[in-house]
């Protein structure tokens, strides 16, 4: 048992520790943190309830938050360098600040990612019916069925390893990056035709703060490379250098395709549609509903499977560590954890299930999307937080690896601003949340984020030491010799 606070002195793993097989190469990091972002289906996803709250503000409220996505990326990218763990996030606040804040953070990092997959898995289910049967009202029955089978069709390539997820991964970025491309160019070509009047009008105080929330959810994903770090052949070189060209990217493709679709479809039939992007394909190329239908499908279903990578990943360095039970930290004999990566997915088959069944569609889906961007956005401010933390005591009596000389002034400068953004932006959550979103949502995340502090309090006891990626991993599980080893720096 160890006490709270930082642990840079915790005992290192015995051999006989779960250890997660280290076979990626940097060309499986990139593809992984881009199509971990999703950016047709994170356009499809939330472009009705941006244009809806935002209009064409729904560009300057992007940007407020790209910035401190962009300088996290950087950041993520030091952390890596020093804590290469599974765990990420919330083991780099138990490195820097202590463990008290690093159960909290593994409540909120579950909560960011569990929120994130129903919105995902929907879609899937709604876009396969629109692309097999165009018009077909299908009943709550066919509709699970539909989204089940793209829950198991995403447990399949991360049960069967790392290789296969990063194989069948890339094959669905290179259509996703043809398909962009494409509609982009064709977008511009098409622009002198199909351009309606660009109208910002009063700027919705609380509808761009609304939007820049939910923007968190189609900025992130980027990360998936920081939890994947244990699995990395360079686990202190590669990680953060895919979630940086990620970040970007991402970015970028949002400044093509939202003033594209926004400029050339008119406000009224975007605002709150459940797939913006096929609306403006229609305009782009009337009647053929599968070429827009297609790329969102396979962005969905990558995106599907990485968010649940991510979690799955999180869930089992917690299993390995006893916050949650050890069976978490269970591996296949694919070196895999599968107790992880079937309770996700499952868990979010179940809440699926009484959306279909229950609730209101769209209420459902923008509670569900909100909570997922303002958990997303809460982890990453505590991100940023432990940042400005580890580069104002001095990264070199933490860290582990080489110890560094130099300090990082533009980057504190940074980690301190993304911090005040982010804080200002959960704050004004709860300010104007309840009038866009609906009564009582303020008072459902407090309650969430108050069980937080249970969740604290409950694994204080169960918490053993610190899991720290020292010392090499056993040889067969590193396919490249001494270079692929945890110690390599």
């Amino acid at each position: 048992m160890t006490t709270d606070g930082p642990s840079p002195l915790a005992p290192p793993p015995t051999s006989d520790e779960p250890r997660l097989r280290q076979s990626f190469h940097l060309w499986d990091l990139v593809p992984l943190s881009v199509s971990s972002v999703g950016p047709l289906f994170s356009v499809a996803a939330t472009g009705g309830v941006m244009a809806a709250q935002a209009g064409w503000w729904t560009l300057p409220a992007i940007v407020i938050l790209a910035v401190p996505f962009i300088i996290s990326s950087f950041v993520f990218r030091l952390l890596n360098q020093h804590f290469p763990h599974a765990g990420a996030s919330y083991h780099w606040s138990a490195r820097v600040i202590g463990r008290s804040v690093s159960r909290y953070q593994a409540w909120i990092l579950i909560l960011a990612y569990f929120f994130s997959i129903p919105p995902i898995a929907i879609p899937a289910g709604a876009y396969t019916l629109a692309l097999v049967a165009p018009g077909y009202h299908a009943p709550a029955a066919l509709r699970l069925a539909v989204t089940l089978f793209w829950l198991v069709f995403a447990a399949v390539p991360l049960l069967l390893g790392g290789r296969p997820t990063a194989v069948i991964t890339q094959i669905f970025f290179a259509v996703e990056i043809l398909s962009l491309t494409g509609f982009g160019v064709f977008g511009v070509l098409s622009w002198h035709r199909l351009a309606v009047p660009i109208h910002f009008g009063p700027p919705p105080i609380g509808g761009i703060l609304i939007v820049a929330v939910v923007a968190a959810t189609i900025l992130d994903g980027w990360e998936i490379d920081s939890y994947a770090a244990e699995e990395s052949q360079r686990p202190r070189e590669h990680p953060g250098i895919g979630g940086i060209i990620g970040a970007v990217g991402a970015l970028v493709f949002y400044a093509i395709l939202y003033p594209l679709m926004l400029g050339e479809t008119p406000l009224r039939l975007l605002a709150n549609s459940t797939d913006p992007l096929a609306v403006w394909s229609h305009r782009l190329i009337p009647g053929a509903p599968w070429a827009m239908l297609v790329p969102i499908l396979l962005s969905t279903a990558g995106g599907l499977w990485l968010t649940s990578f991510i979690l799955s990943r999180a869930l089992f360095a917690m299993g390995r560590e006893e916050l949650i039970p050890r069976g978490f930290a269970s591996l296949n004999r694919h070196h895999v954890p599968h107790v992880a990566i079937l309770a996700s997915l499952g868990t979010a088959a179940v809440v699926v299930a009484l959306q279909l069944f229950v609730t209101s569609l769209g209420t459902f889906f923008t509670l569900v999307l909100s909570g997922a961007g303002f958990f997303l956005l809460a982890e990453f401010f505590l991100d940023s937080l432990t940042a400005v933390v580890f580069l104002t005591r001095g990264h070199r009596h933490l860290a582990d690896g080489p110890r560094q000389r130099h300090s990082h002034p533009v980057l504190l400068v940074g980690a301190l601003f993304s911090s005040v953004v982010m804080g200002l932006l959960l704050i004004a959550f709860f300010i104007y949340g309840p009038a866009a979103i609906g009564a009582g949502v303020d008072q459902l995340f407090t309650v969430l984020l108050a069980l937080g502090v249970v969740f604290a309090w409950w694994t204080k006891r169960r918490h053993v030491a610190t899991f720290r990626f020292d010392e090499p991993a056993p040889r067969s599980l590193a396919p490249d010799g001494p270079a692929s080893t945890g110690a390599h720096s």
